[in-house]
């Protein structure tokens, strides 16, 4: 008879121990469980990323200012007036009467060219003046017995025709040789030869002793009045026809078409004392340049300004009150090289403007289209935003908000 052989079986755990197993295996499943939630919490958050936090800027809320237009223009400065003092007679210089450089009044002596020639002519015609008239009287006397005579028929009609008409040739001379003399203290007062206008002298081309003729080519002497003093100013022609448009659409008010107020600006970069006044334009545009010749006048009482001097001058065009300004630092270039600048709209998103301005006022420019009153513009912070980015907007000037 065989023996089965029974198998030792482990002892089941009663039922105290139980829990106490359950408690083991808890934690170990609670971290199996955090585990896998830690796996999916960053899948989630990509597949939902939270928005950025707005951008702080800061910003200018736009508004129309009536405001005065002006232009910078190059030029030059010219004499108010010149004159190349020329002899009127011919002779020999006998004396200068001026300082080279000094300024003369009108009438007064530069020059004596030698009288003695032309006061020899004087006496001249003084002489054949009296001969003459003593001729006319001896005919006057002739005539006058004739003409008693011719009533008496004593004698002819010829002869006493022939006797009013020496009569008249003689009164006729008489005429010719009184002019002849005024010609010549006419020549005689030219060998002092006067500045015609006041001025101040430049460099004389003759000394003593030089033999000058009437009317030659060189001048003697130039005389220029300084004060006032004329500057030429260069303006392109397009800008003169913008400048038209805007007067005539009223977009431009100026009390004077041809005339407006303008200011200096010398070599060394000081401003001119002394206000001048825009007087025209040429009507006449230059081929080469494209541009017309505008004339200005100031005064010039200490005669700081000479002529040839390059200048700028600063033209007042009128007055508007369609301006709006934008601060330079706030107005970009696209690709093409347009203006732009960023705005912020109600929403606080940022849009893009592209802009038409062409004239600089200050540190600002002047835009005609493309931004609108109540506009908000970027002026700083540019560097973080491009269209479409959400912003926070502060105010130019105001305090920003605590925390933000």
């Amino acid at each position: 008879m065989k023996h089965v052989t029974a198998l030792a079986l482990p002892p089941v755990p009663s039922a105290s121990w139980l829990p106490a197993l359950l408690r083991r295996a808890a934690p170990a499943g609670a971290l199996a469980l955090l585990l896998a939630g830690c796996d999916e919490q960053p899948t989630r958050a990509a597949a939902n990323p939270a928005p950025p936090p707005p951008v702080a800027v800061t910003v200018v809320t736009l508004e129309r200012r009536e405001i005065p237009v002006t232009s910078m223009l190059p030029g030059r400065t010219a004499p108010f007036r010149v004159a190349e003092i020329r002899p009127q007679v011919g002779g020999l210089l006998r004396e200068r009467l001026f300082t080279e450089g000094e300024s003369v009044t009108v009438g007064q002596s530069l020059f004596q060219i030698d009288p003695a020639p032309l006061e020899a002519a004087v006496r001249r015609a003084e002489a054949a003046l009296q001969r003459m008239e003593a001729t006319e009287r001896v005919a006057l006397s002739t005539a006058n017995r004739l003409r008693s005579l011719a009533r008496s028929q004593v004698v002819s009609e010829q002869n006493l025709e022939n006797a009013e008409a020496t009569l008249r040739q003689a009164q006729a001379d008489i005429i010719s040789l009184r002019a002849a003399l005024e010609t010549a203290r006419i020549d005689l007062n030219y060998t002092r030869v006067a500045s015609p206008i006041t001025g101040r002298t430049g460099r004389a081309t003759v000394t003593p002793g030089a033999l000058v003729t009437a009317n030659q080519p060189t001048p003697l002497v130039t005389v220029a009045q300084l004060d006032p003093i004329l500057v030429d100013l260069t303006q392109p022609s397009a800008v003169l026809l913008q400048q038209r448009r805007d007067v005539d659409s009223g977009a431009l008010r100026r009390p004077s078409a041809d005339r407006a107020a303008a200011r200096l600006i010398l070599e060394d970069g000081s401003e001119y004392p002394h206000a001048g006044e825009v007087q025209f334009s040429e009507v006449i545009v230059d081929q080469g340049t494209g541009s017309v010749t505008v004339r200005a006048v100031f005064p010039n009482p200490n005669q700081l300004l000479l002529p040839g001097m390059f200048v700028r001058a600063r033209v007042e065009e009128g007055v508007t009150d369609r301006a709006i300004l934008v601060p330079q630092r706030a107005v970009l270039r696209t690709p093409r090289g347009e203006p732009m600048a960023f705005v912020v709209n109600a929403e606080g998103v940022v849009e893009s403007r592209v802009l038409r301005a062409n004239r600089a006022i200050g540190n600002d420019w002047m835009v005609t289209e493309g931004l609108a009153p109540g506009d908000r513009v970027v002026v700083e912070g540019l560097q973080r935003i491009r269209p479409g980015t959400r912003v926070r907007a502060t105010e130019r000037g105001a305090t920003p908000a605590v925390g933000s």
